[in-house]
């Protein structure tokens, strides 16, 4: 019987992982063999950022690991939407574990791959960023001090959005959420607290730490499958925008994603080692408002009671994150 490729005409559009690209140039999922990882079904919000950037990153991770991967999931939104009892949408063979231990129990399942002598068997864990900069820091922090064949992914969507939008440590200064309300003299929630993880993890010098946004998924997916083939404990945040907790239309979440690395205020980059090798450059450098204004969550910055002043320090926040990380190309500079 002969075999007739079909073709897929997706011309003259920006579309990730076109069709009419080489199969070796093609997206995970653009290709016909992709594993579907999270199917769906799933209960998540419309245009929620954390489903596509599990989709993306777990579908990659299978692909580079020929489909031998076992996934550990902290409890969050990502667990919560995905297997509502007695469902799951995952078609990998996957694990809930409790908010903290997510880093734990992956190392214990690696350990037990190793014992059984399947070695091909990889090992990925997840979590949002409360599960990961908060209750699971420690456990987190033990994976990477013991150097553990691991892959870390953090769905960073700042801020605890399953249990109601209360604030975590990867919430940004100003923003409005459950327990930093919008009063007050410095309304919203306060500077020069919060912790950068990805910082974290590359001060303790394991193999590969990177930082990728759901508005660049072909970067997404060639991280993940770069750090699918190294070995050792490998960290990668992922910035997932929330319609429910940021107050954004839902068909938004592509462009928050994208402004938030075109305005500095997430820095895209990847080390090896504890050093940068490599930065996502801004192609266009836009002032901070247009990243805020959008977002219901800090609306109290503008409009009759504005703060100005507290713009002004968001922007030398992203700022600094331009000079610290050379994010300006020679265009965009």
């Amino acid at each position: 019987m002969s075999f007739q490729p079909v073709k897929f005409y997706q011309t003259g559009t920006l579309t990730v992982g076109n069709r009419l690209l080489a199969p070796d140039e093609r997206s995970v999922q653009a290709n016909q063999m992709r594993s579907n990882s999270i199917n769906s079904g799933h209960r998540a919000c419309q245009g929620c950022g954390e489903a596509l950037g599990a989709r993306y990153a777990i579908d990659a991770a299978m692909a580079e690991s020929n489909g031998q991967l076992i996934a550990v999931n902290a409890t969050g939104c990502l667990e919560v939407f995905s297997t509502p009892y007695p469902e799951s949408s995952w078609q990998v063979p996957w694990i809930h574990s409790l908010f903290g231990n997510a880093p734990a129990v992956a190392t214990g399942v690696m350990a037990a791959m190793k014992v059984k002598g399947k070695t091909e068997v990889r090992v990925v864990a997840q979590g949002g960023d409360g599960g990961t900069t908060d209750i699971g820091f420690g456990c987190l922090s033990g994976m990477f001090e013991r150097n553990d064949d691991v892959l870390y992914i953090c769905y960073d969507n700042e801020a605890y959005m399953n249990t109601g939008v209360q604030r975590s440590s990867a919430t940004p200064p100003a923003a409005r959420t459950a327990t930093t309300m919008p009063v007050g003299a410095e309304p919203g929630n306060v500077f020069g607290q919060g912790k950068n993880v990805p910082e974290i993890a590359m001060a303790h010098n394991i193999p590969y730490v990177a930082t990728a946004t759901v508005a660049d998924l072909r970067d997404l997916e060639f991280k993940v499958r770069k750090a699918m083939r190294m070995h050792g404990a490998r960290y990668i945040q992922v910035f997932v925008p929330c319609p429910l907790g940021w107050g954004t239309a839902s068909h938004d979440t592509i462009r928050m994603a994208r402004l938030a690395k075109e305005t500095g205020m997430f820095p895209v980059f990847e080390a090896e080692h504890g050093e940068v090798i490599s930065v996502l450059k801004i192609r266009h450098r836009l002032p901070v408002e247009d990243y805020l204004q959008p977002q219901k969550r800090f609306a109290h910055l503008f409009g009759k009671h504005a703060h100005p002043e507290t713009v002004a320090r968001i922007q030398a926040i992203a700022d600094r994150n331009i000079r610290k990380y050379g994010l300006l190309s020679e265009e965009s500079s």
